[in-house]
C-alpha cells in the first residue's frame, strides 16, 4: 500500500494538463498582443481585468480611445477570429460596463472592442472594431 504524506494532492486537485496548457498559451498570446499594441502606440491600462461578468485581456488606450481587446490564440488566424463568439461578446460588453464604472475618468472617450487574433509563426492579426456594444 502507497504511503502518502500530504505532499501530493490528489489527482483529482490536479489541473487536467490540456487546461494548463490552454492557460498557458492564453497567457503567452496575450503578452505578445499587448506588445504588439505598445508598438502601434497603445498604452496598456489593464490585462485580464476580471469582473463578475466576464474577463477583459486587454484594456488600451490610444489618444481619446479606449480600446477592450479580446486575444485569441488558434492553430491558424482565420480560426482564431471565429473564436470570439456572440456569448462571449456580450460578456465581454458587460465586463467593459464595470471597468467603465470602476474609471470612470474614461467614460467621455470613445470606445471599441477589439480582437487581436495570434497564430504560431505569423504576426499577430489586430481586427478594429471586431465587435460592437449592440449586441
Amino acid at each position: 500500500m502507497a504511503k502518502t504524506d500530504g505532499a501530493n494532492p490528489p489527482d483529482a486537485k490536479l489541473a487536467a494538463p490540456e487546461r494548463v496548457a490552454a492557460f498557458r498559451t492564453g497567457l503567452s498570446a496575450e503578452t505578445r498582443g499587448a506588445a504588439f499594441l505598445m508598438a502601434k502606440g497603445y498604452r496598456i491600462l489593464a490585462k485580464r481585468f476580471k469582473t463578475p461578468y466576464g474577463e477583459i485581456d486587454i484594456v488600451a488606450k490610444k489618444r481619446d480611445l479606449i480600446a477592450f481587446i479580446e486575444v485569441k490564440a488558434r492553430a491558424r488566424l482565420d480560426d482564431a477570429a471565429y473564436a470570439v463568439t456572440p456569448r462571449q461578446q456580450a460578456r465581454i460588453i458587460d465586463a467593459a460596463q464595470a471597468w467603465l464604472m470602476a474609471h470612470p475618468e474614461h467614460a467621455e472617450f470613445e470606445l471599441r472592442f477589439d480582437a487581436i487574433l495570434i497564430a504560431p509563426r505569423r504576426l499577430p492579426r489586430h481586427l478594429l472594431a471586431a465587435f460592437d456594444a449592440s449586441v
